[in-house]
């Protein structure tokens, strides 16, 4: 019998190379976005059904659990992909852009959990893949919020892989570098003028000089990074009992990982990291 797999934002990008491999690997797969009636994409694949899933609004969660379960009986692997982007400074992020950051990478992910493990513990198995980024390992200059929200991920998905082994079921992040589909949109930039001349110039100064490092860093080896890598590492984490809880992926994240690894302390490895994130004067 096949196993079932449900994705959060398969509109685009990782969720939606995710919805591919599962589906060419032989799952069930439940391709969850805000707007499916907008996909032109997935609805034709093998095993895959659409529903509607706004990780902020937990009824179109428990609607979207249910059918998964009325239609393939039950979910073995969660995927907790949507994300929500932004770049500016700590004092250009208002309230609202702020909160709505975490609604959806922490407290999103929250609410799927929520609805899915008890289900998972009864039947003594099931597998959670949530998508954290490369700044979960390293708060960045003009991400402070993103990386804050990235870190919540990542610790809430350590202590939960721990605390979950008991009933069987497994816990992993997956931690990807730069790749051309983790742009948010052009939305993201919106608050890069907010604030006076000395906040607002330094804010577009450091953005250029981060965009073009991740530029850099997305072509490690010449070649631009290829986001099936991340798809591949989610299936993995669903598929092997021996697939580790953090998952750095991407040359740029494993990079970064090893660097955090081997570094005599965390300030050490940001002393070194500095130089390479901050524009020189």
């Amino acid at each position: 019998m096949a196993q079932t797999v449900l994705i959060t934002g398969c509109s685009s990008g990782f969720g939606q190379l995710a919805v591919r491999t599962f589906s060419a690997n032989g799952w069930n797969v439940m391709a969850t976005m805000r707007a499916p009636e907008k996909d032109t994409d997935l609805r034709d694949l093998p095993g895959v059904a659409l529903v509607r899933l706004d990780v902020t609004d937990t009824a179109s969660i428990q609607a979207a659990v249910t059918e998964t379960v009325q239609r393939f009986g039950s979910i073995d692997c969660l995927v907790n992909n949507a994300g929500y982007g932004g770049h500016a400074l700590f004092e250009q992020f208002d309230d609202a852009a702020m909160r709505a950051m975490f609604e959806t990478n922490v407290f999103g992910p929250v609410n799927t959990m929520r609805a899915v493990l008890p289900m998972m513990r009864k039947q003594g198995h099931g597998t959670i893949v949530n998508v954290s980024s490369m700044a979960g390992l390293l708060g960045l200059p003009g991400n402070a919020f993103y990386s804050a929200s990235k870190f919540a991920l990542n610790g809430l998905s350590e202590g939960m892989a721990l605390e979950c082994e008991a009933f069987g079921v497994r816990v992993h992040v997956v931690e990807p570098g730069a790749y051309p589909t983790t742009r948010f949109g052009a939305n993201t930039d919106n608050a890069l003028d907010v604030g006076d001349d000395q906040v607002a110039g330094y804010s577009r100064k450091l953005r250029a000089h981060i965009e073009a490092l991740g530029e850099q860093m997305a072509q490690q080896g010449g070649d631009l990074a290829d986001p099936q890598e991340v798809a591949d590492a989610i299936y993995s984490c669903a598929t092997s009992k021996d697939a580790p809880i953090h998952n750095p992926t991407g040359a740029d994240a494993r990079m970064l990982d090893s660097m955090i690894q081997s570094a005599p302390s965390r300030q050490a490895f940001l002393e070194q990291m500095r130089t390479m994130l901050l524009p020189q004067a």
